[in-house]
């Protein structure tokens, strides 16, 4: 997929403290030839000035469409998730529901949090052009 100037997108990273977290973003434009974006982030402000938005140059092998909205009033156990935090989107598992509260476990910091069913959304992922939902139960 192609993508361009004014699209919204999501970004991930590899270092670490980041691995296994989504941030939406804004194409500026693209690189050539260097198969690279310059992205406005939508929730990550610069470190010298907290009012402008942070601008990166970012290889676009970690760049994906912004995921399609999937409306869920509830999760169950071990249902892939993405949950709001700290301006992203970080990947875990449901590990349990207690009243209105999902806690979900994330793998990569081992950590497990409590959040209102707002904060979450059904993992997504973008293969060969298209969006899936790969809920395997561990």
């Amino acid at each position: 997929m192609e993508l361009k100037r004014g699209d919204r997108v999501e970004v991930t990273s590899k270092e670490e403290g980041f691995v296994g977290s989504y941030y939406s973003a804004k194409i500026l434009s693209k690189l050539v030839p260097t198969n690279e974006y310059l992205l406005e982030y939508e929730t990550l402000c610069t470190e010298d000035d907290e009012t402008k938005l942070l601008r990166e140059i970012v290889d676009s092998k970690n760049v994906r469409p912004y995921p399609p909205e999937i409306k869920l009033s509830k999760y169950s156990v071990l249902d892939k998730v993405d949950a709001f935090d700290n301006d992203g989107w970080w990947v875990g598992r449901v590990s349990a529901v207690v009243d209105s509260s999902y806690y979900v476990y994330f793998e990569y910091s081992r950590c497990e949090i409590a959040y209102p069913v707002d904060k979450l959304r059904i993992h997504q992922e973008f293969r060969e052009g298209k969006w899936t939902i790969t809920n395997k139960k561990w």
